[in-house]
């Protein structure tokens, strides 16, 4: 084999293997996560109560998603997000996001974090918090 069809030979190889056809995600079996099957919307809502003008909300997820639980303190007095936490899942995301939603208003909550994606599941997290708040029908 000549010179140039050594390198073009090479080349071809080395973009197959750092290009791959269809794009990497995280439920590639070779990242060892996999999306489980079920409805997107099949969070449960466990606890929705209110105590001195704060609403107490704990909600188990769609099974589709990393977190396990999520709880979330509302200020009933301007519909702002006193507290979240996320119970499991990625705790640098959980906590950087429930970080920037503190004193946030449900609305804004739910229009900035509805409809996020995570490895085409359908859902995530976040998407998964904007659609217990909305369920919770605040304005």
């Amino acid at each position: 084999m000549d010179r140039r069809k050594f390198l073009a030979a090479g080349v071809i190889a080395a973009s197959a293997a750092v290009l791959p056809k269809a794009p990497l995600l995280a439920a590639d079996p070779q990242f060892g996560a996999k999306s489980t099957p079920g409805p997107v919307d099949d969070f449960k809502i466990l606890k929705n109560e209110v105590k001195d003008g704060v609403r107490y909300v704990s909600a188990t997820p769609s099974a589709k998603v990393c977190s396990k639980m999520i709880n979330i303190q509302i200020n009933t007095k301007d519909n702002t997000i006193k507290a979240c936490e996320f119970v499991r899942g990625c705790p640098g995301n959980a906590i950087g996001l429930c970080s920037l939603i503190e004193g946030m208003k449900v609305s804004e909550v739910i229009r900035r974090l509805g409809n996020i994606n995570c490895a085409g599941r359908g859902t995530s997290c976040p998407d998964q918090l904007a659609r217990i708040l909305t369920s919770l029908k605040l304005k």
